[in-house]
This record gives structure tokens, sequence and C-alpha cells, in this order.
């Protein structure tokens, strides 16, 4: 690449990348303590009961008091992401399914990735991510409330049971609830290890700094992105941002 020819972009807001790295430390921490109150590994000092298990630091109470933590955390990030794609257009690149210019990157990009291409045309963010990303935010919602419908149950007079109590009827019964918790949850972790290895893939080949745009909110192109028209009026330093060139 030569000197000069990266191209810097402003895209995502603070609350977005907020939302990412509370969300990805939420999900770990969700799947870990789902797996143990799905399975207890260890042996409680009063027989083989969960609930007492290594002098209550494995208890099951404390184990569960971690896992819907952690849910509050995720709703909360969530909200922040909500809020982020109210007022900022970064924050928004999701498939637009009506446009020629969303089928065309997905066939481009599904051609890159099984190698029958060099390369794709440079997007913010491309169809298959955008697709993706949808359908996992599909999947966290489904398992928050799922994950509600289950907890509030301890308490079946509250308030909320009453408005995730519901949901148990909807999907036929408790049971069955559980178990579209249990497997969105290894769905959701199919999807965490693909992304990672996407991102860095991204960054190594594309240079696009995919990873680092998380933190900084920034990508960097040597071509301006197809799908630069999604952001290109949302503040008049968005539309100037193209001045800025780094060394590549």
């Amino acid at each position: 690449m030569k000197e000069g020819s990266l191209k810097r972009y402003k895209i995502y807001s603070p609350f977005l990348r907020i939302f990412h790295w509370v969300m990805a430390g939420s999900i770990a921490v969700l799947f870990a303590t789902g797996l143990y109150i799905g399975n207890p590994a260890f042996s409680g000092y009063q027989g083989t009961e969960a609930t007492y298990a290594v002098g209550y630091i494995f208890s099951m109470e404390t184990i569960r008091f971690i896992h819907f933590s952690a849910a509050y955390f995720l709703v909360a990030a969530l909200i922040l992401r909500i809020y982020g794609f109210a007022v900022n257009k970064g924050d928004r690149l999701l498939p637009k399914f009506w446009t020629k210019l969303y089928w065309e990157g997905l066939v481009d990009t599904f051609l890159h990735y099984i190698f029958l291409r060099p390369h794709h045309r440079p997007c913010l963010r491309n169809s298959l991510a955008r697709t993706a990303y949808l359908v996992v935010y599909v999947l966290i919602l489904l398992e928050i409330v799922t994950g509600f419908a289950m907890y509030f149950m301890i308490n079946p007079n509250g308030a909320g049971a009453k408005l995730f109590g519901p949901f148990n009827h909807l999907f036929i019964d408790e049971y069955v609830v559980h178990l579209i918790h249990h497997y969105v949850a290894w769905a959701i972790a199919l999807f965490v290890i693909v992304h990672v290895y996407m991102a860095i893939r991204a960054d190594v080949m594309e240079e696009c700094g995919e990873v680092s745009s998380m933190i900084t909110g920034t990508k960097f192109f040597a071509e301006e992105p197809i799908d630069l028209g999604d952001i290109a009026d949302e503040t008049s330093d968005r539309v100037g941002h193209r001045e800025h060139t780094i060394a590549g």
C-alpha cells in the first residue's frame, strides 16, 4: 500500500463500543455460569448437592447470582446500543435487504470468503457481517426473554413473572423455554468464535483496523467504501473525514 494511501473514517459511537465490550464480558460470564448451572461440576461437602459446593464459592446460589448479575449488565448495555442506534448513523449499519447494493455485496463478500475472489469491495460493514449482527441481536433478545421467563417464575405473583411468564406458554412450557435458552446460548458461542476469527482475519488481510475500531471507533480504507452513504451526511465532520490520511 502506498504512503499516505489509507484514509480514516469515523464510524462507531462510544455507545456502541461500550455495548460491545460489556456484551462480550457479559456473554463470557453468562455462558460459563450457565454451563455450571446446567451441569454442576463440584460436589458439596454435604454430599453431591451443588447447593453447598466448595464452601459456597461454587454454590448454586453464588453462581446464579453471578449469572443474573451479568444478565442485567447485558440488558443495560443493550439500552446503550439502542440509544447509539438512535443518535448515530454509524451505529445503524444493519442489512438493507431492499437494496441492490446489499445483495451484490452479499455475493461479493461470500465469494471472497470462499477464496474465489482475492478481495471484496471496501465496505464500512459488509453485507454478510450486517446480516450476522442482526441475527445475533435477535438471538441475544431471545436469550434475555427466555432467561427472564424462567428466572421470574421463582415469584409467580411478581411483576417480572406477569411480564415474562406468558412466554412460557407462548413457547409451550417452561421446559421448552429452557431448551431454547440452552441452544441459543450455544449458537451465540459459535458466533463469537467465528466473529473473533473474522475480525482478526480482516485486520491482517485488509488492514482496515477492524479490531481496533471497537476501541477507537474508526476504520481505514485505501478506497472509498461503497456504503459510505450510510454515514456520509451524519455531521460536517463525517463528511470531511476523508481528509485524514495515514501512512500505509
